[in-house]
């Protein structure tokens, strides 16, 4: 696939597009345009009732029912972007990789890769056929249309690694972060697998009609701004290779304050519209005060806290409107929260707050 299979974005076609999309262009618009991670999911009932009795990997390669799920938020909340309903697991199932979501547990894998040999094991697999993925895309597309751009994403290739070196969930990272030093050709072998990996699920997204994409780094807070640079960050390029730099790319990671300049410079080289996504541990004008000294401007996404969804609508909105005023100093503001939608958020709040954050 070349690039112009992909949606070309131009600035003088910037007034026509989804506010979303204006916004991840460095437009204004004109209202703020939101979605959330994990909006689509564990926080719905109707999710509940799709996916009964069927595991998490089974939903996402299903393509109806995939669609259906991405969906559901949009009609629910009135967002302004759908994102795929997926996991980050799902390329390495792909791939023929034995691994499970465990419920309460997270990503479990049957093989971690802990040694050189393994690696080299591991990477003899090739991605495997996404063509499920395009599929459920492409149907998002036919109920959503023009309006309501569907958003791709992947997990970037550190956290995706993190797993696979681990075997599971872990709150340090250290057999990663050990390996990464102890065995760095190995190392680099495994994340450029994985990169490749993150790059075909990419491109089967946006070959289903996906707008923009984010590349979610959940565990790269774990890491220092060098082991970052030299580690990960040319292997989170990698990934975002390919996809054709007018299709904007968010780029968040968690509990990443340090990393903000070292997370907008992959954006950066991967495409012509960046967007950096900010957690909830850092105003967004600071953000946007730290990108200037690097000469690294670009638009944010973020980062209202997801613990104001419990705190009532008054401290909600509060909080909702504070994120809006200092986004607009950004050249871009895209709305979301700080992280993933949390499982216990009551539907309604959300509506709520998509409905304030329209009105401001």
């Amino acid at each position: 696939m070349t690039e112009t299979d992909f949606p070309q974005i131009r600035d003088d076609a910037a007034p026509s597009l989804p506010p979303i999309l204006q916004a991840m262009t460095g437009h204004r618009t004109e209202h703020p345009p939101v979605w959330f991670m994990r909006q689509a999911g564990r926080s719905l009932p109707e999710y509940r009732q799709a996916r009964e009795g069927i595991s998490m990997l089974e939903s996402c390669l299903d393509p109806e029912l995939a669609a259906e799920i991405t969906c559901q938020p949009v009609r629910r909340h009135g967002v302004d972007a759908a994102v795929l309903y997926s996991d980050i697991m799902v390329p390495l199932a792909l791939a023929g990789v034995g691994v499970r979501i465990e419920p309460g547990v997270g990503p479990v894998l049957d093989h971690p890769v802990r040694t050189a040999t393994d690696v080299d094991a591991l990477v003899s697999r090739g991605p495997g056929d996404a063509s499920a993925i395009a599929k459920a895309a492409q149907l998002v597309i036919c109920e959503l249309g023009e309006a309501v751009p569907l958003i791709g994403f992947a997990g970037a290739p550190f956290t995706i690694a993190a797993y696979l070196v681990q075997g599971g969930p872990s709150r340090d990272h250290l057999a990663a972060r050990a390996m990464m030093h102890a065995e760095p050709a190995a190392w680099a072998r495994l994340m450029d697998w994985v990169a490749d990996l993150d790059a075909d699920f990419l491109t089967a997204q946006l070959a289903g009609g996906a707008r923009a994409v984010q590349l979610f780094d959940s565990w790269a807070g774990s890491l220092s701004a060098a082991d970052y640079r030299h580690h990960v960050a040319p292997h989170s390029i990698r990934a975002l290779e390919g996809i054709g730099r007018d299709t904007p790319v968010v780029h968040f990671a968690v509990n990443s304050s340090h990393l903000l300049a070292e997370l907008a410079r992959v954006a950066g080289e991967a495409s012509d519209h960046p967007v950096l996504g900010v957690d909830h541990r850092v105003p967004l004008d600071h953000a946007l005060a730290s990108l200037m000294v690097e000469r690294l401007e670009m638009p944010l996404q973020g980062n209202i806290n997801p613990a104001l969804l419990f705190a009532g609508d008054e401290a909600l909105h509060a909080e909702a409107a504070s994120v809006v005023e200092s986004g607009r100093r950004a050249p871009g503001h895209v709305v979301n929260l700080g992280h993933g939608v949390p499982a216990d958020a009551d539907p309604d709040t959300l509506t709520r707050l998509v409905e304030y954050i329209h009105s401001l």
